[in-house]
């Protein structure tokens, strides 16, 4: 999985419904009810570090105060009496916006003109804001507080956390979008919290890895594990790129191997693995031997069939390959990949005949006609295996990559039958419909 998690909206759950105050108020607010906390027998009391979490969060609001998302530009223009110190066109990811910058915050416009992000540039209070608030209420649970009044304000730190960690990861700051998305995490751990949150986890580890941050990847990634959530396979298969990143081949090794053991059907776990055993030299022969174990424990399932002749198609060795896309196939005649994974060992032996064809003097042209009609074979014998994998197919992508090969194919082939034509304009009706 090369994205991260995004599985909560929450858009200014932790707004707040009071204007924009001086800056100067907010840190005096925050430094009377520190100073509170701090006397021996005021910090006793859990009331006490309740109103320093409370400072501290109004603190974190102040910035965005009457600042909605989802409303229009020019309502916003009204209702807001700042005037933006610049106005640009910005691209997030393959949107543009337009982006307004304000004295505390920017907020960027979509294309029909509605308010999609805020970003706090200037905090009212310097600091993690958040983690203070956090530590507030956990000192005040600590002290009697009771869980019913703790839990829900812990759960508003983390989903303003999570929220401020999607919002640099709209805006390509990796690496503070994983100190937000550890802070969701860990104030989700923290008592008397009561939902772990292993979204956040996954995406600490996950913007970690942009900015090559492997210690803290691996950390994170190895609390999803532990915490029993595996985003289909694909915390194995990213535990293996930080291992390989730290010279560790023997960790990547086996953690792909429990992945694949596990989710035979992940596409990066299989993918890594592959590679590791290319890089390394070593024989691929010990990635069927951990197939087997697991057609052991699976005996009827095609899948691991299709695994085992992608693997052989990796390396060329394309009889294998068939042979085990034949056998998934023989478990379940309706299983559309193992009549993709046919279809594209033609498409690779193709490509191995191009290759000689390009390598070819041009003296050779009667090496290179034969090499020809060797490919217009090989094209044609893909036609059947992707028309079975369009016809028993239910996955839409699927159907429509089968289609789109279908269509080229049967336009490489035009010239030399009638009914290669004819099947060409059927597929490109096909594919043309789907666009």
């Amino acid at each position: 999985m090369k994205k991260i998690i995004f599985a909560l909206a929450l858009v200014c759950s932790l707004q707040l419904a009071y204007a924009q105050k001086p800056d100067a108020e907010i840190q005096k607010a925050v430094d009377k009810a520190l100073a509170a906390s701090q006397d021996a027998k005021k910090g006793a009391k859990p009331a006490t570090w309740v109103k320093l979490a409370e400072a501290y969060m109004k603190a974190y609001a102040n910035p965005t105060a009457n600042i909605t998302p989802g409303i229009d530009k020019n309502t916003f223009g009204m209702m807001n009496k700042e005037k933006p110190v610049s106005v640009s066109s910005v691209e997030l990811g393959d949107q543009t916006f337009e982006k307004w910058e304000l004295s505390h915050v920017d907020v960027y416009f979509n294309a029909s003109g509605v308010l999609t992000v805020v970003d706090i540039t200037k905090p009212s209070v310097e600091g993690d804001i958040l983690g203070e608030a956090a530590k507030a209420y956990a000192k005040a649970f600590e002290l009697g507080a009771k869980d019913k009044d703790i839990a829900p304000k812990m759960k508003e730190i983390a989903e303003a956390y999570y929220n401020d960690g999607f919002t640099a990861y709209q805006l390509g700051n990796m690496a503070k979008a994983s100190d937000c998305f550890k802070g969701a995490f860990e104030v989700s751990c923290t008592a008397p919290s009561t939902e772990v949150n292993n979204d956040a986890a996954y995406n600490a580890a996950f913007t970690a890895m942009q900015v090559k941050d492997y210690d803290r990847a691996n950390a994170y990634y190895t609390k999803c594990v532990e915490n029993g959530f595996f985003s289909d396979g694909n915390v194995y298969a990213n535990l293996s790129e930080c291992a390989l990143a730290q010279a560790d081949t023997v960790s990547a090794k086996n953690y792909l191997a429990t992945g694949l053991t596990a989710y035979p059907d992940n596409a990066a776990i299989l993918t890594n693995l592959i590679n590791l055993y290319l890089q390394t030299n070593e024989d691929p022969a010990k990635i069927v031997e951990l197939l087997d174990e697991a057609k052991k424990a699976m005996p009827d399932n095609p899948s691991l069939y299709y695994v085992e002749g992608n693997i052989y198609t990796g390396i060329k060795d394309y009889e294998k390959a068939i042979a085990a896309y034949d056998k998934g196939l023989e478990i379940n005649d309706k299983y559309d990949m193992c009549y993709y994974g046919k279809a594209n060992v033609a498409l690779k032996k193709g490509e191995d005949l191009v290759d000689q064809m390009n390598a070819l003097d041009v003296r050779e042209w009667k090496k290179y006609d034969e090499l020809a009609a060797q490919l217009t074979e090989v094209y044609a014998s893909a036609i059947e295996p992707f028309e079975k994998c369009y016809e028993v197919s239910e996955i839409p992508e699927v159907k429509a990559a089968a289609a789109d090969f279908l269509k080229r194919l049967n336009f490489q082939l035009r010239n030399t039958d009638p009914k290669y034509q004819e099947a060409y304009e059927k597929w490109n009706a096909i594919v043309g419909a789907t666009e």
